[in-house]
């Protein structure tokens, strides 16, 4: 059995400022939840993030999350995570 997660006293709740954490599911909600928590990181809090991402997913979990999200992920985000987990490069967004 799974153990239960408190999103609340797990993520920063600021990621979540405008839902309910009580009625999220850690694997059920995990397209909203990943995303999120990754949504605000840059170079210098990745390692922090994402280690608080990894405490709750597998690594296989947040990189195809993030792969297939719709949420607004930089596309540094993407690229580090791909760095990371040494998993071809993605984007979110296409600029050319």
């Amino acid at each position: 059995m799974a153990k239960k997660i408190n999103i609340s006293n797990t993520f920063p709740k600021q990621a979540f400022w405008d839902m309910d954490t009580n009625k999220l599911s850690v694997q059920k909600d995990k397209a909203i939840i990943i995303p999120r928590v990754l949504m605000t990181t840059n170079e210098d809090t990745f390692s922090k993030d994402i280690e608080l991402v990894e405490s709750v997913y597998n690594t296989n979990e947040i990189y195809t999350t993030l792969k297939n999200t719709k949420e607004r992920i930089s596309n540094n985000v993407c690229r580090l995570v791909s760095k990371r987990y040494n998993k071809p490069a993605f984007s979110r967004y296409d600029f050319s």
